[in-house]
């Protein structure tokens, strides 16, 4: 049974953010100049890797990812940008809300901040690492397949043993 909160007591709420929204926001940070899906998708990943670690499980972004030959994807939001290419990704998020200021944006930001200036390649090869939870699951030519949470934050876990 679901116990109400009284007066006085405060609970933490943590909000997975839509894809759409945090895309918006890495996009922002990016200048509306520099991001393009394949650097999108793989920034959203870390960060929500990087969020999912730190938090034991709570989820950055509300959707799965999956993965694809270039590295963890988000379908639906791959499908929406899809048709920037490899350009830079320009503000199509009209519906998207902002996200405010929160633990979530932090880390979003965070992350922006050591990966915008990443090259593809180097955000690809961050993604493709061997023990990760891309490699684990990934399977050449078959699509849908879901990264699992637990592998997400073993990836986490892991990057982090070896510092």
């Amino acid at each position: 049974m679901t116990r109400l909160l009284t007066i006085g007591e405060v609970a933490e709420v943590h909000m997975a953010v839509h894809p759409f929204a945090a895309a918006r926001r890495v996009c922002e940070l990016g200048k509306w100049s520099t991001v393009t899906n394949l650097a999108l998708q793989k920034i959203l990943y870390l960060s929500h890797m990087i969020y999912m670690g730190r938090t034991r499980g709570q989820r950055l972004i509300d959707a799965q990812f999956q993965a694809w030959d270039y590295g963890p994807v988000e379908p639906n939001l791959y499908q929406k940008v899809m048709v920037f290419g490899d350009r830079p990704i320009q503000d199509i998020f009209f519906s998207a809300p902002y996200i405010p200021i929160s633990p979530e944006r932090e880390v979003l930001d965070e992350a922006c901040a050591h990966l915008l200036h990443k090259r593809p390649g180097e955000l690809v090869a961050m993604t493709h690492w061997e023990p990760g939870a891309w490699a684990k699951n990934y399977r050449p030519g078959v699509m849908g397949i879901v990264i699992p949470d637990r592998d997400i934050v073993a990836e986490y876990d892991a990057r982090n043993s070896t510092k």
